[in-house]
């Protein structure tokens, strides 16, 4: 029973520790630092772009690399409510700046569905970053801007390798 309870504060503080990871915004200051001025891109886009992508690539990366782990649905349950939180406040701020609701956490969903029907349409990819880049750019507005494609390429393999890391190095692999 101990055990039990000592591997669900494990998970619980990974759950914390990932949303922790997904609201800290010094890769995406350090990418849109790196976007050259030559981008052909609205760089307020890429920005808000950037934490959607992140945000979507940890919850993929822990249903992915936790596929046969008896805490990845608990795991995924806590890091998407904190997620859902997290977005309500979003949401209430921006609707009271601009006017009119928005539902940001419905924003990330319909984003997640996109990039999971990008990813299955090319299947045969060699690597779903591949995938994810031109998806980035052209939700951007500009599908043919390589330097957003390669921001949005960028994000989503650091994501996805620093979740897994974390995620072999609390060992609930």
């Amino acid at each position: 029973m101990e055990h039990s309870e000592a591997k669900n504060s494990e998970v619980e503080r990974a759950g914390e520790d990932l949303f922790n990871f997904v609201v800290d915004r010094e890769d995406i200051k350090w990418l849109m630092s790196h976007l050259p001025e030559a981008a052909d891109i609205k760089r307020e886009t890429v920005e808000y772009e950037l934490q959607i992508l992140k945000i979507i690539s940890v919850g993929w990366s822990i249903s992915y690399y936790l596929e046969t782990s008896p805490h990845k649905n608990q795991l995924l349950e806590l890091y998407w409510k904190a997620v859902y939180d997290f977005s309500q406040t979003i949401s209430t701020a921006t609707g009271q700046i601009i006017g009119h609701d928005i539902d940001y956490f419905q924003i990330l969903k319909d984003r997640l569905d996109m990039y999971v029907d990008a990813l299955a349409q090319k299947s045969d990819a060699i690597e779903p970053a591949a995938v994810i880049g031109p998806e980035f750019a052209r939700t951007c507005g500009n599908a043919e801007d390589i330097f957003t494609f390669m921001t949005g390429s960028k994000m989503f393999i650091a994501t996805i390798n620093r979740t897994k890391e974390y995620l072999e190095a609390i060992k609930l692999r």
